[in-house]
């Protein structure tokens, strides 16, 4: 199992005309300076991480980000604010449907229509972004036992996910960037028969979920990858404002489904994981990996009680059209409002100032928790080993779209 090495950070490295970047001149004899990404698989494609290592020990990270470049903020700044839905689609562009849950309940909370939502709508929206939840920590999950060398679990949560973007195609008719979770309601009710098909899919998924753990979580090669490795003590994951699945690895019980109770989830009974150091130290890369596994168990349970509603007291009597609580022009009285939801890599937070005279937001500022979460990768590198690097970068389970927005 690795060790980190204690090493000092030493500022006066850093290049004085660019701050961000190491002066070669200035390090010592044995270390040097390399480049990991953007290209490298494990950076996501436009990540890049200048790396100083001492031999295979790295003694510092420095992540830089840009190259993509979505600009979410700006076009929502120039859209009237029931049109962003599909831009907020374009940042986690893996969660796509959690993400337009949390814009669209900032918006109905502006508008104090937020209560008045039909029970059925909100049954459908839970439904939906747990579907999506099950999808995105399957790519964490799969691309991470692809990054440390286990290419089979991949192939196996590549197909379950299948299964679920295919559901949610025919519910949005989108694969991936939904428009589906619309200010004031949906943009369409159920698919006839899709609570049927949800419901078999969600008896195959299953059984499937421990072959996951036999396979990847409790595999000694990447127990021996993954335990002690990365790090994060809960008070370092407060102080760097980490979320999600991360934060929870650390060892704190912090849910917003379960501390905000928004939407239909206070109704909904479901466990919150948290890692507990089974393999290894608490918050390292393992007890990362655990949590979102044991998040997928729960996103099931959550499934199967909305299904129950959704073919029980809450059957289709009638379409829903949003137009009923929303006119085609809103104008929310003005005000500032951050609004936030708990979505597979954190919180993910909108921050709105309106002004009462126009459906276009004076100022709108996306909490992403991908950029928040990536912001502890140098604390938490120092002193372990250049592959062990690879391990903890795609234990923090980012996306770019959201990072660089």
């Amino acid at each position: 199992m690795s060790q980190a090495i204690e090493y000092k950070y030493r500022p006066e490295n850093l290049n004085e005309s660019a701050p961000n970047v190491y002066d070669e001149s200035k390090l010592t004899r044995e270390e040097m300076v390399i480049n990991i990404g953007p290209q490298h698989p494990s950076t996501h494609g436009v990540l890049r991480l200048e790396v100083v290592t001492d031999g295979e020990i790295v003694v510092d990270v420095v992540p830089h980000l840009g190259y993509l470049h979505r600009c979410f903020e700006k076009h929502a700044e120039s859209v009237a604010m029931n049109g962003v839905i599909p831009f907020v689609d374009r940042m986690d562009y893996v969660g796509a449907m959690n993400s337009e849950h949390a814009y669209a309940m900032g918006v109905e909370r502006m508008l104090g229509i937020e209560d008045k939502i039909p029970k059925r709508v909100e049954y459908i929206r839970v439904l939906v972004a747990e579907l999506n939840r099950i999808a995105s920590h399957f790519v964490a999950i799969g691309t991470y036992g692809l990054d440390i060398g286990a290419f089979t679990p991949f192939l196996w949560v590549m197909r379950d996910r299948e299964h679920i973007l295919r559901l949610l195609e025919w519910v949005s008719g989108a694969r991936m960037l939904y428009n589906y979770i619309w200010v004031g309601g949906l943009f369409y009710d159920l698919p006839v028969g899709f609570e049927e098909k949800c419901t078999e899919f969600i008896n195959y998924l299953k059984p499937k979920l421990v072959e996951l753990d036999e396979v990847l979580v409790n595999n000694k090669i990447f127990i021996e990858r993954t335990a002690n490795v990365g790090v994060i003590p809960r008070n370092l994951a407060i102080n760097y404002g980490v979320t999600g699945p991360i934060l929870r690895g650390s060892g704190l019980r912090m849910d917003y489904r379960k501390v905000d109770g928004y939407s239909v989830y206070p109704e909904i009974d479901f466990e919150v994981p948290i890692g507990n150091g089974q393999m290894g130290q608490t918050g390292d890369c393992w007890d990362r990996t655990w949590v979102r596994v044991e998040e997928v168990k729960q996103s099931v349970k959550i499934i199967e009680q909305c299904l129950t509603q959704l073919t029980g007291d809450l059957k289709r009597t009638r379409e829903f059209d949003p137009r009923e609580l929303v006119p085609k022009k809103i104008r929310p009285k003005a005000q500032d409002l951050y609004v936030r939801a708990e979505n597979p890599k954190g919180e993910l937070g909108f921050f709105f100032r309106t002004d009462g005279r126009s459906d276009v937001a004076v100022r709108c500022k996306a909490r992403g928790c991908s950029f928040s979460n990536l912001s502890i990768l140098p604390a938490i590198s120092k002193g372990y080993m250049v592959a062990d690097l690879i391990a903890i970068v795609g234990s923090l389970d980012f996306v770019m779209g959201e990072v660089d927005r």
